[in-house]
């Protein structure tokens, strides 16, 4: 899932023994992603510190920085990603479902309004 997003993972001036203090690189990418993706692995139990950065407005680069209490920052950067899968999942569903409920619910409105005329 991270090559298909364009994530690398930064170890400059970072202890490489330690996983569990990583930041990740997400290119082509911004806010949107960037708070997103902040707000969701910040509601693991396991998580210590999660924020991002944008280096510059005119580069389309988000720095995620993950510090975790014990567990792998890969692990908690996939589960992040994960999870914020499946509520978009969920959100999408839930308006398509919504969305299907409307356009049955006016169909049926304009049939009851057809035969409202007929028998007029």
């Amino acid at each position: 899932m991270m090559n298909r997003l364009g994530v690398s993972q930064s170890s400059a001036n970072e202890d490489a023994a330690d996983s569990t203090c990583l930041t990740f690189v997400l290119h082509g990418e911004d806010h949107t992603l960037g708070n997103a993706l902040r707000y969701v692995i910040m509601k693991n139990p396991e998580v210590q510190f999660c924020g991002y950065s944008i280096p510059h407005p005119t580069e389309n680069k988000v720095n995620l920085r993950i510090q975790t209490k014990g567990s792998p920052a890969t692990d908690v950067f996939n589960k992040g990603l994960t999870d914020l899968n499946n509520v978009c999942q969920h959100v999408l569903s839930t308006f398509e479902r919504s969305v299907r409920r409307y356009k049955e619910h006016q169909l049926t409105t304009v049939d009851q309004e057809e035969d409202m005329d007929v028998s007029l």
